[in-house]
């Protein structure tokens, strides 16, 4: 039985993780290395996908790094020519960059507010507007933009410019996915809820309960209808779907991938 992206070539935005474990970026890396995808990875520091090509290789596969500031648009331009200069073909779209800062429009400055319009919101349009000639003269390509359940439901703290920019990557992807179907290019969202990633054990413990991981794993899985906690793996399995040719007759939605969360009421 062949391989699911056997042949395939993804750019992954956001390849790395701020530590160790299944980030969203580093588990789709891998998972689609071993379904056969050669991947081209970028973040803005290159150490953080040290372990995701370690993991790479492990499974057997290829994977090519570079660092890019994926808020300007001529870096991005950039990597995609160095993309299909390494593997002339870009046939997956990977945008995993984002991030939360906390607060309301009172306590959150301006400067806060722009710089995550443009991390996370700016970043995937402009690596769309890069990225969807190469496809379109190609005929064929899948767009994942990885959005939160923060963009559709409040999930336990105030992040107005989070919430709302994960929602804008919501609606940009159904925006472009019909725009794009008849070039033969689908575009589809992901929604992880609170899932245990090195980000928890990095920032958002620091953040929210004094750096005490535990109470805050217990607060996110007390949310949790099933009894576990998912982490970057359960993203990059909806990953795996939404790029291969099992999803050929999906575009402009979204898989929610949250153990139940945002459908239950508290």
């Amino acid at each position: 039985m062949s391989r699911r992206l056997e042949g395939k070539i993804a750019l992954v935005m956001g390849a790395g993780s701020v530590g160790p474990g299944w980030g969203n970026g580093r588990a789709i890396s891998v998972r689609f290395a071993e379904e056969g995808a050669s991947i081209f990875g970028i973040d803005r520091e290159l150490d953080r996908m040290t372990e995701t090509v370690n993991r790479v290789n492990e499974a057997g596969g290829q994977m090519v790094t570079a660092v890019c500031d994926v808020t300007k648009s001529a870096n991005i331009k950039t990597i995609v020519e160095q993309c299909l200069a390494q593997f002339g073909r870009i046939d997956i779209l990977v945008n995993n960059v984002g991030g939360s800062a906390a607060g309301g429009p009172v306590e959150m400055t301006e400067e806060v507010f722009d710089s995550q319009i443009n991390h996370n919101l700016k970043s995937v349009f402009l690596s769309c507007k890069h990225v969807l000639p190469v496809m379109e003269a190609q005929g064929a390509g899948s767009i994942i933009n990885i959005a939160s359940t923060s963009g559709t439901r409040w999930t336990g703290s105030a992040q107005v410019a989070y919430a709302a920019t994960k929602a804008g990557v919501i609606q940009l992807s159904k925006v472009v996915a019909i725009q794009y179907a008849k070039q033969g290019i689908r575009v589809n969202t992901i929604i992880p809820g609170q899932l245990h990633t090195p980000m928890v054990e990095v920032r958002l413990a620091g953040q929210r309960t004094g750096g005490d991981v535990e109470a805050l794993l217990a607060q996110r899985q007390a949310r949790i209808p099933l009894p576990f906690m998912g982490d970057g793996r359960d993203t990059a399995n909806a990953a795996l779907y939404l790029a291969s040719d099992e999803s050929r007759f999906v575009t402009g939605t979204e898989i929610v991938v949250d153990g139940g969360m945002s459908v239950r009421c508290g």
